[in-house]
């Protein structure tokens, strides 16, 4: 509980509160500001508009309290007796969204039932990245929470929702999030979202939220009408300006962003972060704020685990270090590298930020036994030098994804990987994702082949709609196949509502696309069931080149008890000979196929043994076949 001046105990340091029966504690910092009155506008206990002046206290704070009012009270605030009213920046709920009132919430009304729920670990997960608005049709909440049994039963362990945190206009992704404590009101109540969570943990679901603490939305903001401290004077990203987290009055800043990590923590039983462009998140504090967000986000928990997970775009592995190493104390980081080569050997693209990667054998193999493929090497494509060691870091602190907002996103028609490629590699790339030992991450759809792609939309008003735009081509410029006239045109525009509707799932292609189904249900069953794919240790794996587009990874079991699988993204190879130690058995073992990515069932053409009797291995093309070591000495039964 936070104590604020005048012994109002409260929950948050910023905000509206409601204290028992006597009223609501309203409290703003705004150190800059001589006066600052709340102003109620309607709702319970409201009767007509009136203000009510604010107490100064030390440290740029007002607070005061109005008796009578509770649960639903609209409000805003008033600033050095300026007659345009405000939301509060710490607004629970933006019922009208964010150019509207703000209401009283009562956080402890929602009738939680996961009073068992232990959280979660970052070992053993499988995430499932999500955006509310598109997720189902309907594009809220409680559609969302009718489709978490079917996510379930296909063993997603773990749902990443995209940020929600309330933004302006009809639709968005949700990095321009304007009131950072409220929930948007386009996918309904806060208590919706608790009952959504709340679900999602009676069917053994996580769920971790996207937020955004590089910067807020350029349009809706009403932070710098407060204090200008809020944001750095010389530091910019690629959005709008930093956060002030080092500079002059920071402290209140950082205490800000602290407190909303712990907020969602609390009040809505989240299992966790995933921290967005922590690159763009600049300071030289002692304790970067980074850190500050992932101890304070724990301390919230009341005795939960939860995850932390960042992504950075220069692949600093201290990000993942204990914090006692000098680390910030995630649990994991997104790893592009896997997505970039995975996505050249599909495709055999190589434009833009794929420049730096072949899609070699070699590569896939790094990316599997060492996660990010630069560690500090040369990197082409920024003229600089990309990463930092991260030889020795558990394989389950690197997220490994196929597709996620930004990959799908970032191209022409916003397609899924299944629509690029050949179904034989689509098949065998999903194996290696997810058997794997890094963390496996899919995005929403993905699990069925949907059909629907996932495109940028965002509902601005001119000229802001018109910048979105052009930004969003430039963007896509750097590819170079995009940066054709022909192309220039074609490219979807954000702003119309059609790109937003277009992105909306149809869950009944769980049903029409049954193969796309079980072959994921298949795969994710083999690495939660299969005692050697669901280990995630360190060295627990190595690989060897059989030929230019093949590979096989090695996984050791205990007593023996090993796997293979082979890949191929080629034409058939055949090995005679075969001078690669990782393909002999362990002593008294024998190879028994366990499961291929040509099986009918997921429109593959059939799996002739891999091996015969002369020795010679003839390797699937385009395919990925699953082996395991076993005592039996048969022919027939390998």
């Amino acid at each position: 509980m936070s104590q604020a001046e005048g012994g109002v105990s409260r929950r948050l340091p910023v905000g509206a509160e409601i204290l028992g029966q006597s009223g609501v504690n309203f409290r703003v910092w705004a150190p800059d500001r001589r006066r600052v009155r709340v102003v109620l506008e309607g709702g319970p206990g409201v009767y007509g508009v009136f203000r009510v002046d604010l107490d100064r206290e030390s440290g740029g704070y007002f607070s005061g309290t109005v008796d009578g009012i509770g649960e639903g009270a609209l409000y805003r605030f008033q600033i050095n007796d300026k007659e345009d009213f405000i939301p509060d920046p710490a607004s629970r709920f933006q019922p009208e969204g964010p150019f509207g009132p703000s209401q009283v919430v009562n956080p402890n009304r929602f009738p939680w039932t996961d009073a068992k729920w232990p959280g979660v670990q970052i070992q053993g997960q499988i995430m499932y990245e999500m955006h509310i608005g598109t997720f189902t049709p309907e594009g809220v909440w409680e559609s969302a929470k009718q489709q978490l049994e079917p996510l379930a039963k296909t063993g997603i362990t773990l749902l990443e929702i995209m940020p929600v945190a309330d933004f302006p206009g009809q639709f968005g992704w949700g990095y321009d999030g304007v009131n950072l404590f409220a929930p948007t009101h386009l996918y309904g109540s806060p208590d919706d979202m608790r009952s959504f969570v709340d679900k999602a943990h009676a069917l053994g679901l996580g769920v971790i939220l996207d937020v955004v603490y590089n910067h807020v939305g350029n349009v809706g903001s009403f932070l710098r009408r407060f204090s200008r401290t809020y944001f750095s004077t010389g530091k910019n990203t690629d959005w709008g300006e930093a956060i002030n987290y080092d500079e002059e009055g920071s402290a209140q800043v950082r205490e800000f962003f602290t407190s909303n990590a712990a907020y969602w923590i609390d009040e809505f039983h989240l299992d966790g972060l995933r921290l967005d462009a922590t690159q763009n998140i600049y300071d030289t504090s002692s304790e970067h704020i980074v850190a500050a967000v992932a101890q304070q986000s724990r301390k919230a928990t009341k005795g939960r685990h939860i995850i932390v997970v960042a992504e950075n775009e220069p692949q600093l592995a201290r990000i993942v270090k204990p914090r006692e190493n000098g680390g910030y104390g995630c649990d994991a980081m997104w790893n592009d590298d896997f997505h970039h080569t995975a996505m050249v050997t599909l495709t055999g693209r190589r434009e833009g930020y794929y420049t730096d990667y072949l899609g070699s054998p070699q590569e896939l193999i790094s990316s599997i036994k060492r996660g990010y493929l630069y560690q500090g090497q040369y990197y082409m494509w920024q003229e600089k030098r990309r990463g930092t060691p991260a030889l020795n870091t558990e394989p389950a602190k690197f997220v490994h994804y196929l597709q996620n907002h930004d990959q799908i996103a970032n191209s022409a028609y916003g397609l899924r990987y299944q629509h690029l490629t050949s179904p034989g590699r689509y098949r065998a790339m999903t194996a290696l994702l997810l058997l794997a030992p890094e963390t496996p991450l899919l995005f929403q759809g993905q699990e069925f082949g949907a059909s629907t792609p996932f495109l940028y939309f965002s509902d601005m008003p001119a000229p802001t709609a018109d910048q979105v735009k052009e930004g969003r081509s430039q963007f896509l410029s750097q590819f170079r196949s995009l940066a054709q006239p022909e192309m220039r045109h074609l490219l979807p525009n954000p702003g119309d509502p059609e790109t937003f509707h277009r992105c909306k799932l149809d869950p009944s292609e769980r049903q029409k696309h049954v193969k796309h189904y079980m072959l994921f249900c298949d795969l994710i069953k083999i690495r939660r069931e299969d005692p050697v794919f669901r280990s995630q240790r360190v060295g627990g794996v190595d690989g060897a080149i059989l030929a230019p587009e093949a590979f096989l990874l090695r996984f050791f079991g205990e007593e023996d008890d090993d796997r293979l699988i082979l890949f191929n993204f080629g034409k058939d190879t055949e090995l005679e000979p075969s001078p690669e130690p990782l393909l002999a058995p362990p002593q008294d073992r024998y190879w028994k196929l366990m499961w291929s990515s040509e099986d009918p069932a997921y429109g593959g053409t059939g799996t002739p043994p891999p091996e015969d009797e002369d020795g010679i291995w003839r390797v699937l093309g385009e395919a990925a076949a699953v082996l395991k070591a076993v005592k039996e000495n048969s022919l027939v039964e390998r």
